[in-house]
């Protein structure tokens, strides 16, 4: 069973990095589907429920920037923490001053768009123990939960384009005859190329670990300003 929401989101800046770009950091044209199932969750996400995006509209001209950033060269080390941990010698922090290396980022700018997203239940046990419900219950509540923070403008953390130093404003649109409509520059069909649909990940059934994760990706094409995202390739 699935529930529908219609969200507006807009920033000066995003930048969703394409993996094919390894050092310097290069934007897809549009916000991908993760991205924008990433921005829902902050507002709201349960373990019994998923957010699946159908579509995506984009409302403003694609404007890009090139800007450079402060970044580190390295990241904190997973066996290197454990190491430690067990007693082992060895520094678990970072010097930014000698890591620090800068990077040119290709941005976009002054983005806006419309995501229109499902509520997909995983669950229908709202509660753990709690009685079965209809899907279609359980769907109710969680879309109307998700509704009562968004109009007031709550989120469980800043849902950002890509990174964290480029927040969202975020708006909720209940009458479909009053959202906006796409620039007029994107009357013409354009072909975005392969675009990241998702990422797939393959748990441990008991510890939840995540053994292994799975890239997918989807051809999109945008007609009018509207990019239709396919179903998920993979079981929920």
């Amino acid at each position: 069973m699935k529930s529908s929401i219609i969200l507006e989101v807009s920033g000066d800046y995003a930048l969703f990095s394409r993996p094919e770009m390894k050092v310097e950091r290069v934007s897809y044209d549009v916000i991908t589907p993760s991205a924008a199932r990433g921005i829902l969750e902050a507002i709201y996400w349960k373990p019994q429920i998923r957010w699946v995006i159908d579509r995506i509209t984009v409302i403003n001209p694609i404007q890009f920037t090139n800007i450079r950033r402060n970044e580190i060269s390295k990241k904190a080390s997973t066996p290197k923490a454990t190491l430690v941990k067990e007693g082992g010698s060895d520094s678990l922090g970072i010097y930014v001053d000698h890591e620090r290396q800068q990077r040119a980022s290709l941005l976009l700018k002054d983005v806006r768009y419309l995501i229109y997203a499902s509520v997909h239940i995983i669950d229908s046990r709202i509660e753990r123990g709690g009685p079965e419900v209809s899907h279609s219950q359980a769907a109710g509540k969680h879309l109307e939960m998700f509704k009562r923070r968004a109009r007031k403008g709550q989120a469980f953390h800043q849902p950002y384009f890509g990174c964290r130093e480029f927040p969202v404003s975020f708006e909720l649109h209940e009458n479909e005859e009053e959202l906006p409509n796409p620039h007029e520059t994107h009357q013409e069909p354009k072909d975005l190329g392969f675009m990241l649909h998702d990422i797939e990940f393959d748990q441990n059934p008991k510890t939840k670990a995540v053994k292994s994760t799975t890239p997918h990706f989807f051809r999109a094409q945008m007609i009018d300003g509207h990019i239709s995202v396919p179903p998920l390739p993979f079981k929920i």
